[in-house]
């Protein structure tokens, strides 16, 4: 595995004013960047990361199953190692309230889920407060917590801390954990 994904901490940008698609930056806990990704803009979520903003050389991929799905489902896949890493689900009705997805390893097996930390806070969000609350996520696999992205309060530009320090026995791969943060950017980031 590429050793851009072993880091315990990253951080997350997204570019502001971009018009068609989206682009983010991740960072190592130096100020690296460990990765470049950009979403297409296609009818199907379309979204690549690359190792630069060069776009040279391609680490993960991830593709929206169906063009219109509410409990839509998205592989995750390293074409450098040709196999397929897991996939995200995102929980229909369930998140309607509170985003929820499942996460898939490569079987198709339920091994975990991303959830948003507070009902409370995800309530506030989609009827009175919008974009100006933060959200935290938290991420687990077998009950147990691995990871937590938190939203800093930027009303301009989308920065997100991606902690995967609870991971210490190494139950999520952390390419589908990077894969999930970035689409939970991408995706979640158009209701508020």
């Amino acid at each position: 595995m590429d050793p851009r994904f072993t880091h315990p901490r990253y951080l997350l940008r997204k570019k502001f004013l971009k018009l068609l698609g989206g682009e983010f930056r991740i960072s190592d806990p130096s100020g690296q960047i460990a990765f470049f990704a950009r979403q297409k803009v296609k009818l199907k979520e379309d979204i690549r990361l690359y190792t630069d903003d060069s776009m040279s050389t391609e680490v993960l991929t991830i593709h929206a199953r169906k063009a219109i799905d509410f409990s839509a489902a998205y592989d995750v896949l390293d074409p450098a190692a040709g196999e397929t890493v897991g996939a995200l689900r995102r929980k229909g009705l369930r998140s309607m309230l509170r985003d929820e997805w499942v996460i898939l390893d490569a079987a198709e097996n339920e091994i975990g889920a991303v959830q948003e930390e507070s009902m409370f806070s995800a309530i506030l969000r989609r009827t009175v407060l919008g974009a100006l609350l933060p959200q935290t996520f938290l991420v687990t696999v077998g009950g147990q917590q691995v990871a937590r992205f938190h939203q800093r309060f930027n009303p301009f530009v989308k920065q997100i801390d991606l902690d995967f320090t609870p991971d210490t026995g190494s139950l999520l791969d952390r390419r589908l954990g990077i894969a999930a943060a970035v689409l939970l950017s991408a995706i979640e980031g158009r209701q508020a």
